[in-house]
């Protein structure tokens, strides 16, 4: 039967994506493991590989072409032996169907590594009916669905028939649900909800204005990364109620270590000061795990690890990569990793597992001379920290005026998650830290 390869979902967050590549063209021979496109993301570009094997009897999205819904048919593969006259008459049957727009399934990108629920690029063989549902159906209709998939779903009111199934023959697994359940998924409640709510005014069409006004501009096409950044910020803007907490924090005994450590290490790396802030965010953490938390609906989930997203602007737009676990890792570690991170970060080069995830995270815009400001929370994480630029500045030591080199640490916190007596019990623990690193270096 012909086998359908479909638009692969690479992140939770992706809904569609540019099909950069072809890296096979028609009537090559495919075989499992081989590197069949090239998919631009909201996060990446990443290469996808063949999960069957046959011939690929017809490309139905050429490369280059842009907004491919997560699900659509863009190929036909053709096991050995069937009739390749039979292939424009399927893809009439089934092309522009996406099997399920709202909840796709996971695909792996070469060398990326595992991402929870893992699956190569979605394929889908036909059958009489010509199914393009998410999760696999037999001819009466009935999900394939594992016991514990469908307990959890129950439990968390998601709907099965939006998520696509991942295990043997399409079937609905434990990790489909769970990927659901973390990046979001639109529950029958949360359908309601939405339907009854009014919509958002959308604001002034700037175009359009600027036109009527006769003001010049350069107009520049968004890039995929920049759309899921406004559509996540806004979203946390308008769903998570932030508040904020600020400490000024004396970095003079930081940098006296931190000089010290670069001179010792020869060369072999050099420490910023974004490094120890990096570990003591991660070790006060530890102090406060209350603070190391998320908000879940009807739970809150306090993690184990403190994996620190750290944002980094790159030329499509900001991306978080992951130091995991930083509390048990050296300064040392953590400079190395950093580096290499916000590096293949500006290349486009991370795997999933690089930037999906974090349990807390940091921004840091010391380095461009701002003083003090306030991040926006990047759900579903509770708290975020923006650090400013560390600055030579009066205070009162011993009743006497000393110059200090104070930096200012802004706490955003979900309120349903954090109190603010929580939040301010970890800054407090986070500027002793800071201030006295040699206890922990």
């Amino acid at each position: 039967m012909p086998v359908k390869i479909l638009m692969p979902a690479l992140s939770p967050t992706m809904t569609e994506g540019t099909l950069a590549s072809w890296k096979k063209k028609e009537g090559d021979v495919i075989k499992a493991g081989m590197v069949l496109a090239e998919i631009e993301t909201d996060k990446a570009t990443m290469e996808v590989e063949a999960v069957d094997e046959g011939v690929l009897a017809k490309i139905v999205v050429p490369a280059g072409t842009e907004n491919v819904a997560v699900n659509t048919l863009i190929a036909v593969l053709l096991e050995k032996g069937e009739d390749p006259s039979s292939v424009d008459a399927f893809i009439a049957a089934n092309a522009n169907k996406p099997a399920v727009a709202a909840k796709p399934s996971v695909a792996t990108a070469a060398g990326a590594g595992a991402i929870p629920p893992s699956s190569p690029l979605n394929y889908e063989k036909s059958n009489a009916g010509g199914n393009s549902g998410g999760a696999s159906r037999d001819a009466s209709s009935r999900l394939f669905v594992s016991p514990i998939a469908k307990r959890l779903a129950n439990e968390n009111h998601l709907d099965l028939s939006r998520i696509s199934g991942t295990g043997p023959k399409g079937r609905i697994v434990r990790a489909d649900v769970e990927l659901a359940i973390k990046s979001g998924g639109v529950t029958p409640r949360q359908q309601a909800a939405a339907s009854a709510a009014p919509a958002a005014p959308k604001g002034p069409d700037a175009k359009e204005l600027a036109d009527l006004l006769g003001i010049k501009y350069r107009e520049e096409k968004v890039t995929p990364v920049r759309k899921v950044i406004a559509q996540r910020l806004t979203e946390s803007k308008q769903t998570v109620p932030h508040f904020y907490l600020n400490m000024a924090v004396n970095i003079d005994n930081l940098m006296a270590v931190r000089a010290q450590l670069n001179e010792q290490a020869g060369g072999k790396y050099k420490l910023s000061v974004n490094d120890f802030i990096i570990k003591a965010v991660a070790l006060a953490l530890k102090k406060v795990p209350a603070a190391n938390a998320s908000w879940n609906g009807n739970s809150i989930l306090f993690y184990e690890t403190a994996d620190i997203s750290v944002a980094v602007a790159t030329p499509t737009g900001l991306i978080t990569p992951i130091i995991k676990a930083a509390e048990s890792k050296s300064l040392s570690d953590i400079s190395t990793e950093m580096k290499d991170l916000a590096q293949r970060a500006k290349d486009n080069k991370l795997k999933p597992t690089e930037f999906q995830g974090g349990t807390f995270s940091l921004s840091n815009l010391g380095m461009f001379g701002i003083k003090q400001f306030d991040a926006i929370i990047n759900p579903p994480q509770g708290c975020i920290l923006a650090v400013g630029a560390g600055e030579p500045t009066p205070i009162a030591v011993n009743g006497k005026v000393a110059i200090a080199t104070m930096m200012n640490c802004n706490l955003s916190v979900d309120h349903r998650v954090v109190d603010g007596a929580v939040g301010a019990e970890y800054l407090a623990a986070l500027k002793t830290l800071l201030e006295d690193p040699a206890g922990w270096v």
